[in-house]
């Protein structure tokens, strides 16, 4: 189905609604929106509607069309998902009053202002000064009431089911490419997790069945993997002392044959003794050298999700609300005392000491976490990405987020708080994941298929509630709410609901080195594979920053000369540091001592100058944070009209050499770039006029608050650093 117009009776524009379920609740005519704090010159005049699934605003006197924003096939351009709504703010600014208005809440007086703070960071600002004050008053308290359902059912996601999703012989369609091409993993039966066993190697687990129908745990997967040498009588024995029957879940396998496995901790503990060892000693036998597990406590090192929920508020504030006329030192030190970027670092930190013990310590490791359903998606999550290729693939990183999110019953409807209920339930975990890809991909972003822009798309994704990926809790109540209505829910991963496929190219990375990349030798198209050198480099490249070793050179590295005082003192310091340093440590920094091998390992570099603000998410609705013709999208542009370009005359070659290849006419139309070559190679296209550092969104309109005099992100955005206190420089290791 697609998206239907209906003519508004007011004949003030029409209602873009995206599907039939989609209704009109309430609307107000008159209404304009504010685009800037300053002037009202550039506000829009037209009509407020909230449906039950997004605020909308219709206008006629609309902004030209920005050429570069995608243009999303369930939303309009001054559209709002209702799930994305955080808070419904209304004013009288002729009385001065104000209220925060939740569901079933009364409004005592006319208000004149509509203020809606987004979960994706956005303000958007209303006023009613030409509106019905009725009118108006009815429109905010049904904005608020259809923000915060009450039900799961009453999310629009349960209304949003049509016959595209069900096959013509009732197979399952999603997540699966109809044109018989790579599909994404969803790891709800068993042939799933017999293909990820074997393309890990994990000859000695194997798929256990005895939670089928959710007998055993309502919070875990009906197929899971186990050692070969646990008995099913055995897991049902023990399931009864786990922390909601959470029997341990196998995540992944090293090449060395040391195991990942995640594990709630053990309610009982008079048995807590006897079943970890009946446990960890089925996980040594799968060990070809049957290693001793390292146990990984994350409730002890890694912040909880209260911490994570208080850190984003503060960002949220120091990001979009807050102005910005403090001095940049102030802004830069409170954005660290957000600890937003703390918590980033140390999770990627705990995920690299994992790796050490996979890695170079041969061991497997359990995870532990009280519940395992939060800290434990995220760390498993990032071990798998530093270590295996195919989870930095798009299909592999959704099958893996598919399998450690979705499947092992992360709470999705609570930490997104979908249901406006419990604020103490609500934590961004899966948007700090996120941060923490960005960081990896913002250090290697040749080894990984996908874009910022995808990344950043995911995270919006949580808030259009369409998509059972992001609906709900566990698999069981997945299954039962589906069941319940006979409903079929879409996956996230079915991106041809929410973009076209032109749209859609802003996934793919130019920069991308798979496992098999093509190249023109004496005029014949071969392949050749990646392989990780043997030669240890380490004594050519000694006295080089550690950046420049990974490729490139940091702002505050410099080259020193041969024979110079800074070479000796530095390897006098070396040599204090060896003296010092830990096997991890060593680790680490014989890793970094290596030309790094896209398709194999991959670790950050931790220290905090090494890691960035994700600007593309939290700071892309931001005008003074905006660099018109600048930004890393001046970079994409030019790396995808070149691959483009090679693609276009690789073509040309088959075609020359008689081995097919797409007409030439075709080839804009199969090309895998958003931005394309031309075709005169010799006159390559300039970079479009409408390009920023926001692309491919437009902060116009959608962050409306107190002017700002002096923006101290100048130095931020031109590559200064988060400022840090002498204390914690002091204490600062790799």
């Amino acid at each position: 189905q697609e998206p239907f117009i209906k003519d508004s009776p007011s004949g003030r524009g029409s209602y873009i609604l995206c599907d039939v379920c989609e209704i009109v609740v309430n609307e107000a005519n008159f209404v304009r929106k504010c685009i800037s704090a300053e002037s009202c010159q550039d506000d829009l005049w037209g009509k407020l509607v909230c449906t039950n699934f997004k605020v909308s605003f219709i206008t006629h006197n609309s902004l030209p069309r920005q050429r570069f924003q995608c243009t999303h096939r369930l939303l309009g351009e001054h559209d709002i998902p209702l799930a994305c709504v955080e808070q419904v703010v209304t004013v009288n600014d002729v009385k001065g009053k104000q209220k925060i208005l939740g569901s079933n809440q009364k409004l005592k007086f006319n208000p004149t202002e509509l203020i809606l703070y987004c979960k994706d960071f956005r303000i958007i600002r209303f006023r009613f000064d030409e509106a019905g004050p009725e009118s108006a008053k009815k429109v905010c308290l049904a904005i608020a009431h259809y923000s915060h359902p009450a039900d799961p059912q009453l999310l629009f996601g349960f209304e949003y089911v049509g016959k595209r999703y069900h096959g013509s012989t009732g197979e399952r369609m999603n997540g699966i490419d109809p044109g018989g091409g790579m599909q994404t993993t969803l790891f709800d039966c068993s042939s799933d997790w017999d293909r990820e066993i074997k393309r890990t190697g994990a000859s000695e687990w194997r798929v256990c069945t005895i939670n089928q129908g959710y007998f055993i745990s309502p919070s875990l997967p009906e197929f899971f993997v186990v050692p070969v040498s646990l008995a099913d009588q055995d897991l049902k024995q023990y399931a009864c002392f786990f922390y909601s029957q959470r029997i341990p879940l196998w995540c992944w396998n090293h090449s060395s044959g040391s195991a990942l496995v995640r594990m709630s901790n053990i309610s009982d503990p008079q048995q807590q003794r006897k079943v970890e060892q009946r446990i960890s000693s089925a996980i040594t036998k799968s060990h070809p050298l049957r290693s001793d597990v390292f146990k990984s406590d994350l409730d002890k090192n890694l912040p909880n999700i209260q911490d994570i929920q208080a850190a984003l508020l503060k960002l949220r504030q120091i990001c979009v609300i807050d102005p910005f006329e403090e001095s940049e030192e102030k802004w830069l030190s409170s954005l660290e005392s957000s600890r937003w970027m703390e918590y980033v670092r140390t999770f990627l930190r705990h995920a690299v000491e994992v790796v050490y013990m996979l890695e170079s310590r041969n061991v497997p490791v359990i995870l532990l976490e009280k519940e395992d359903r939060d800290l434990s998606c995220v760390i498993s999550c990032l071990v798998q990405l530093m270590c295996d290729p195919h989870c930095r693939s798009l299909h592999g990183f959704q099958g893996l987020i598919q399998k450690e999110w979705v499947m092992a019953g992360h709470r999705f409807l609570d930490r997104c708080n979908h249901l406006k209920k419990n604020d103490k339930e609500e934590s961004p975990v899966f948007l700090l994941f996120l941060d923490c890809v960005w960081q990896l991909w913002n250090q290697y972003p040749a080894a990984f298929e996908f874009t910022e822009v995808y990344l950043t798309v995911l995270g919006d994704s949580m808030w259009v509630p369409i998509f059972s990926t992001f609906l709900f809790n566990c698999p069981r109540q997945r299954m039962f709410e589906c069941f319940l209505k006979s409903l079929m829910f879409t996956k996230a991963w079915d991106w041809s609901q929410q973009f076209s496929l032109k749209d859609q190219t802003l996934f793919n990375n130019p920069l991308y080195v798979g496992k098999i990349a093509t190249c023109v030798q004496n005029g014949t198209v071969k392949t050749f594979t990646h392989r990780r050198s043997k030669k240890n480099y380490s004594s050519t490249l000694r006295g080089l920053p550690s950046a420049l070793r990974n490729g490139s050179l940091g702002p505050n590295d410099t080259l020193a000369r041969r024979n110079s005082l800074v070479l000796r003192l530095r390897s006098d310091l070396s040599q204090v540091r060896e003296q010092q340093e830990t096997p991890s440590e060593r680790f680490i920094r014989d890793f970094f001592s290596r030309p790094v091998d896209l398709q194999g390992l991959l670790l950050p570099q931790l220290l905090p100058s090494h890691l960035s603000v994700w600007k593309l998410y939290f700071l892309r609705w931001v005008p003074e944070a905006q660099i018109p013709q600048g930004g890393p999208i001046t970079a994409f542009h030019k790396l995808s009209v070149l691959t483009d370009e090679i693609d276009m005359l690789q073509n040309q070659l088959r075609q020359y050499k008689g081995a097919g290849g797409t007409p030439n006419n075709l080839h804009a139309e199969h090309s895998k770039m958003y931005f394309k070559a031309t075709s005169t190679p010799h006159q390559p296209p300039a970079p479009p006029e409408y390009l920023s550092s926001s692309f491919p969104f437009s902060p116009v309109g959608n962050l409306c608050r107190p002017g700002i005099l002096g923006s101290p992100l100048s130095k931020f955005l031109n590559g200064a650093k988060i400022w840090l206190s002498t204390e914690t420089l002091a204490n600062e290791t790799i």
